[in-house]
């Protein structure tokens, strides 16, 4: 075992886990680590992966803004374009199984809430019924003229991207209604324009799942999710407090936990390799 990860925390852990009756996964940016996805923390990690945007002056927040959908569609589309082709041939690490086996042995059930927009909860498995994509998702489309169409799927588009400018080359995403410029189903910042219908219903889907959990015990495991944009924390602290769980969070770079919770500073699939196999042990008979 790699010694940051605490054998004593390690089995607390697995005990929480296997005597839960319900399991709420919170997932931020630091999931995806292990699959080979970059988690863009800060501009230093954010250039590391576009190297293009370092010698344009360009952070992650400027380049993840609504407004280069208006004044360069080629530039909006070389960044999009390019993460939608990357999340599409990444497979989910081995992590998401271990997850997916445990949400299966829960009485009361599992809801994922994620702030990453790469859909690798619905590709490793886990029900679409049971994530909340808090700030929308890549796979999905709406129209930069809102022209009533809602949402649909971008599997239709392939996106080309010089791979020297990172500029998309015409065609780019449109519309099927009106044929006007697509823009991907996700939260910007400063986006007034965000389509967020479909992400609503699954904040309703999540609240009867939450309501349903006020009998039984719940583990509560985050992994990956930073301080920068503390959605998921924030969330996984509520639930944790609110049914009086133990959080269990697993970040190697800010791992601190409120009074009670169990904190490893280690990637997601190391730890979460050993929490199961720390399991597995418990389940073993003699």
């Amino acid at each position: 075992m790699n010694a940051v990860l605490d054998a004593d925390l390690i089995a607390r852990a697995a005990q929480e886990i296997a005597s839960a009756d319900a399991l709420v996964i919170g997932a931020g940016a630091g999931m995806g680590v292990d699959s080979g996805l970059p988690d863009f923390r800060g501009n230093q990690g954010f250039w590391r992966a576009y190297p293009v945007y370092e010698k344009l002056g360009l952070s992650f927040s400027s380049m993840a803004n609504p407004r280069w959908f208006r004044t360069d569609p080629e530039m909006a589309w070389g960044f999009y374009g390019h993460r939608l082709g990357l999340y599409r041939k990444t497979v989910p690490h081995a992590g998401f199984s271990t997850l997916l086996s445990w949400a299966r042995r829960m009485k009361k059930g599992v809801f994922v809430f994620t702030s990453n927009v790469d859909g690798q909860f619905q590709r490793a498995g886990f029900d679409p019924d049971q994530i909340i994509e808090a700030h929308g998702a890549i796979d999905l489309l709406q129209c930069t003229q809102a022209c009533g169409v809602g949402i649909f799927s971008a599997d239709a588009f392939q996106v080309v991207v010089d791979g020297e400018t990172f500029r998309a080359r015409r065609p780019l995403p449109s519309c099927p209604r009106c044929g006007a410029l697509a823009r991907p189903n996700i939260l910007m910042f400063g986006d007034g324009g965000w389509d967020s219908e479909r992400t609503e219903r699954q904040e309703e889907r999540l609240a009867r799942f939450l309501r349903d959990l006020e009998e039984g015990k719940v583990a509560v495991v985050e992994c990956g999710a930073g301080s920068a944009i503390p959605t998921v924390r924030h969330f996984c602290e509520q639930v944790a407090e609110s049914y009086k769980a133990r959080l269990i969070r697993i970040n190697p770079r800010e791992p601190e936990v409120p009074a009670g919770g169990l904190s490893f500073a280690e990637g997601a699939r190391a730890t979460l390799f050993a929490i199961d196999e720390a399991q597995k042990a418990l389940a073993a008979p003699g």
